[in-house]
């Protein structure tokens, strides 16, 4: 696509990115078949052909309008076009330019504007998130239904197992702890730790890291969310240095923001050395768990054989996972192998509409796409539901009565089923 960039954006890191990005887009339309907001309002100016249109009149100077803004709030974010695109188009990052410049030129009303500062200056903070959680789930019972539905009830937070092994080995790792799932699902972290600790492996924490950053980049607060990333590098280098294997992150939205580091830092001399290294060392729990399930124990087994009837999971892969991490059915085969059956899931590759903020922000869209993705996954009648973002996870059970768990905890309970019954 021809780019005619004018002088504002032009010599700026970003407008170069974004021209470049631009570039690569042939106008082909096969995004168009896989974008969800396409999907549901049939607008061209809500696909990203039409969106990369408006950002590319935004960069030759044309006028920006609520409009524009208000295409490009619709967006997800969720990058189903990327694995889509023919041509290698990186609009994940073309659509946080764009926004950032639409930010600076498009006034939001007074309301809007206070939505996204609470949002910013509560839940990427886990010491102000979580006493305010357990505040709302004790004034649950006289909350509207809306507000009930969207939070997880303190039963729900407090179920599952929080015991942590000691660090006793050789190899360790490190694990993000994130910003809302040490108050939603400590269980999960702590079920990573345990999984890892029968592989030989000490999954450790750095106390002073916390939100990944991505809650407040992609609201277009860029500064706040890279000094967001700057304190967790600072936080994981002393372990960097002492020789950790690897920064394991079991919330894929995260994952997909950690491992833009290197990209998003490349212009801080103090920091780009050191977001390259933080970049390289991240994987994903389902990355560690592929390359370690041989030391899991005899997978055939864990589903107990014979005529032990197999447990029906549906699984829902974020798209954090399946188009930012572009990570596709590492999962599925670890699950199997342990003796569960997953069912088959329609459009899968389809998001659940959480999208980070996006469920609060846009609300009817979400709860569109969050219907038709709950109908697909209780379709084949699972017991239950496993996904592997804490994001959709809260999501989803707010519009089910099936349990919606993270993968790694029921692998988990197989494999320390298993251990148990070989001791006794």
């Amino acid at each position: 696509m021809q780019t005619n960039i004018v002088a504002p954006f032009k010599d700026t890191p970003e407008g170069q990115e974004a021209e470049a990005i631009v570039r690569k887009c042939v106008h082909c339309g096969f995004c168009l078949a896989t974008c969800p907001t396409y999907q549901l309002l049939g607008d061209e100016l809500d696909s990203p052909r039409g969106r990369i249109y408006l950002m590319k009149q935004v960069l030759e100077g044309e006028p920006v309008t609520a409009r524009t803004q208000l295409h490009l709030d619709r967006c997800l974010t969720c990058r189903n076009c990327e694995t889509t695109c023919p041509s290698g188009v990186e609009y994940g990052r073309l659509v946080d330019i764009g926004r950032g410049l639409v930010e600076k030129r498009v006034p939001r009303s007074f309301a809007e504007q206070m939505k996204r500062k609470a949002l910013s200056a509560v839940v990427p903070k886990a010491n102000v998130f979580s006493p305010l959680l357990k505040l709302g789930q004790l004034a649950r019972p006289v909350l509207p239904a809306a507000m009930q539905q969207k939070l997880p009830s303190a039963a729900a937070a407090s179920a599952g197992d929080y015991n942590w092994p000691a660090a006793r080995h050789a190899r360790r790792m490190l694990v993000l702890e994130g910003c809302v799932q040490p108050a939603l699902a400590p269980s999960i972290n702590a079920a990573t730790a345990r999984l890892l600790d029968h592989c030989g492996i000490s999954l450790i924490k750095a106390e002073q890291a916390g939100c990944c950053g991505a809650l407040d980049y992609h609201l277009s607060r860029h500064d706040t969310g890279m000094d967001y990333m700057r304190r967790n590098i600072d936080a994981w280098w002393p372990h960097i240095e002492a020789g950790v294997e690897a920064i394991v992150i079991t919330a894929s939205g995260c994952g997909a923001m950690v491992k833009e580091y290197a990209h998003l830092l490349r212009n801080d001399a103090r920091y780009q050395k050191k977001a390259a290294k933080v970049s390289a060392l991240m994987r994903d729990v389902a990355e560690v768990v592929t390359q370690e399930h041989g030391k899991l124990g005899e997978f055939a087994r864990i589903g107990g054989g014979g005529t032990q009837q197999k447990r029906r999971l549906a699984f829902h892969p974020p798209c954090s996972l399946q188009h930012g991490l572009k990570l596709r059915n590492l999962v599925e085969p670890l699950l199997t192998a342990a003796g569960f059956e997953l069912t088959y899931v329609a459009n899968a590759h389809l998001c659940c509409g959480s999208a980070g903020t996006y469920s609060i922000l846009q609300p009817e869209l979400s709860q569109r796409l969050l219907r038709n993705k709950i109908e697909a996954l209780e379709a084949g009648q699972a017991e239950a539901i496993v996904t592997a973002n804490i994001g959709c996870q809260t999501h989803l059970q707010s519009a089910t009565q099936r349990p919606v768990r993270h993968w790694v905890e029921v692998l988990e309970e197989r494999v320390r089923a298993l251990s148990l019954a070989n001791v006794a």
